[in-house]
């Protein structure tokens, strides 16, 4: 499974996401030093919070969002 994680920094919801998403090793990218709010923007032009997560290049959503997606799929399948 690949994974990516949008994040900043002082986020609780960044933090669960990371550890929840752990074994499957995410790419993780911080605001501020691997993208700026501009390009966040761009990329997730609905987005109204962090973090926004990619599973398999499909855009999930927030840490809700992925706890959803995780009850529904079974990511070990495709690791």
């Amino acid at each position: 499974m690949k994974a990516e994680i949008y994040s900043k920094t002082n986020c609780i919801f960044c933090d669960r996401a990371k550890m929840r998403l752990s074994k499957y090793n995410p790419q993780i990218f911080m605001l501020d030093k691997d993208f700026t709010r501009e390009e966040f923007f761009q990329k997730f032009p609905n987005a109204k919070t962090f973090p926004q997560i990619i599973i398999n290049n499909e855009h999930i959503g927030t840490y809700n969002q992925l706890e959803q997606w995780l009850a529904f799929n079974n990511p070990d399948e495709n690791f």
